[in-house]
């Protein structure tokens, strides 16, 4: 099971349900169901938290939000937190990034130990200590940036290409148009589909692997898409209609005595427009067609592992940071706890797994980083990393005592939603457990969520304020307060050192309570 090589990709605001290898019916991805017949797709995989920053921040580290810190998109990881990264750097290795990954450099770190974020050790760490090979961050401009200086070079002549060709689009009367107004999805891009970042970043990643010949290698891969801005260039923004898209999963209940953040949340712009029913069908066909281009452009990533005869010694996962409502519950974007935005792809294919192999059990993000640390042989960091190596799983054995929950977190503090319910920003989180049968979400200074998973799958009847289930709601505030028990915080020193350590005073020339 020992792999040499890694390669981690991962989508951005990918729903489950939009592979066929997770059900979708209409939406063909032939490249990741290759992928899940060569390794292992995990049925029920989700996320430390439903936002970019924070999720990518426990896939990066193997530890809960609770114990990393960074909760929010604008909220940096902490110098002392320890990333994928720096395993491997300490194992004389590195791990290179083609893509994105919300990285915030924690500038006031970096001034305490006199570091500078331009070069060296402090560029470094400034990046989550990864080595960019080609970083795009998407969603905004970035005019400066490789990708915007390589569209310029492509004939793209703008000040901001990404803005004005690659999120525009061209109308039906010929006249380019906004892409951060969704009513413009379904028209084409102005960028050709080969310079479309989808196009730009595989061709990166496939120009490293070949330059790496038969050294060892690890890369993550991080597409932008398929999240907004939700535009596809063509053929893609017009390879789905309607009727190929899922039906919305929302019920008129859900409205009713609505619980008050989830209230003023659908009072917030993405979610307004999102609950108009003709919004989210026109958006739903353009999200697939990014989802479709990802796929095709993965078949040649894989084309190329073929070429190079990396399958037989490369680790690849694959995952998305969360899901996307698309209207689902009456909610636009991503953030809250349905499974919707919750549950992600996730699929590992080992040298030597097991093949076709499908897991029910519950496994988290934070998972992907002890299952590299141990497919490439690096210590596994068991003081730190809160996540269990998926390895077992990977050869086809089922791991002893394994997780009967997920846990996820949001700290909404920096959302429209907060000023409009007048709570303070260190009032403003909210802790999720999944089981198997219930899902329970203890807000703070707001009602508690309850879904009976069970005899309520959709997750359409909020059970949080229900008096015949309280003894539920206790049970799983207890799940939670146990959890929270069991954080990680103690990193500064290896369990071997707390072994050694261990009832050590005399041999320090201590000799207390002799009599």
């Amino acid at each position: 099971m020992k792999a040499r090589n890694l390669l981690f990709v991962m989508c951005d605001q990918l729903r489950a349900d939009h592979l066929s290898c997770y059900g979708h019916p209409r939406l063909a991805t032939p490249n990741l169901d290759a992928l899940a017949a060569r390794g292992s797709r995990f049925a029920n995989a989700f996320v430390q938290s439903g936002v970019c920053g924070p999720s990518r921040m426990s896939f990066y580290t193997g530890r809960y939000v609770a114990s990393h810190g960074a909760t929010w998109n604008r909220v940096p990881l902490s110098l002392a937190e320890w990333t994928l990264g720096d395993y491997l750097r300490e194992a004389g290795r590195e791990l290179a990034l083609v893509g994105k990954t919300h990285v915030m450099p924690d500038r006031r770190g970096l001034a305490r130990f006199g570091l500078d974020d331009a070069d060296g050790l402090g560029a470094l760490l400034a990046r989550g200590s990864f080595v960019e090979k080609l970083r795009h961050d998407g969603h905004h401009a970035e005019p400066e940036a490789a990708y915007a200086d390589w569209l310029r070079a492509q004939g793209y002549a703008s000040a901001d290409p990404w803005t004005d060709y690659v999120i525009a689009v061209t109308d039906a009367d010929g006249a380019a148009q906004s892409g951060w107004h969704m009513r413009h999805c379904r028209h084409p891009a102005r960028v050709a589909e080969r310079h479309s970042e989808t196009a730009y970043t595989t061709d990166r990643a496939i120009e490293f692997v070949r330059a790496q010949g038969e050294r060892p290698w690890a890369m993550h891969l991080s597409y932008v898409k398929p999240h907004w801005p939700y535009i596809a260039p063509a053929p893609y923004h017009a390879m789905y209609g309607d009727d190929d898209a899922l039906p919305l999963a929302r019920r008129d209940a859900e409205l009713v005595d609505q619980h008050p953040v989830l209230a003023a949340y659908r009072r917030q712009e993405e979610c307004a427009n999102f609950m108009r029913e003709e919004v989210a069908r026109h958006v739903r066909p353009a999200y697939m067609g990014l989802v479709k281009q990802i796929d095709d452009h993965l078949g040649r990533l894989w084309r190329a592992l073929d070429e190079q005869g990396r399958w037989d010694d490369t680790l690849v996962v694959f995952t998305s940071d969360h899901g996307d409502y698309l209207g689902d519950h009456w909610l636009g974007e991503k953030e809250h706890f349905h499974d919707t935005v919750q549950r992600v792809p996730l699929i590992v294919a080992a040298p030597g797994g097991a093949r076709g192999r499908i897991v029910d059990d519950i496994v988290e993000a934070i998972d992907v980083v002890p299952t590299a640390l141990e497919s490439l042989g690096l210590d596994p960091a068991a003081h730190r990393v809160e996540g269990r190596s998926l390895v077992p799983w990977l050869a086809g054995a089922t791991p002893p005592q394994w997780r009967e929950a997920a846990f996820s977190e949001l700290d909404w503090s920096y959302r429209g939603a907060r000023l409009a319910l007048g709570f303070a920003p260190d009032r403003c989180h909210a802790w999720m457990v999944r089981t198997r049968e219930w899902k329970y979400v203890h807000w703070l200074d707001a009602p508690p969520q309850l879904f009976d998973l069970a005899n309520d799958p959709g997750e359409y009847d909020d059970r949080g304020r229900d008096p015949a289930l309280e003894r539920v709601r206790a049970e799983m505030r207890e799940r939670l307060l146990a959890w929270f028990a069991q954080r990680k915080r103690r990193t500064t020193v290896t369990l071997a050192d707390v072994e050694a350590g261990t009832g050590a005073y005399k041999r320090a020339g201590v000799f207390f309570g002799q009599w």
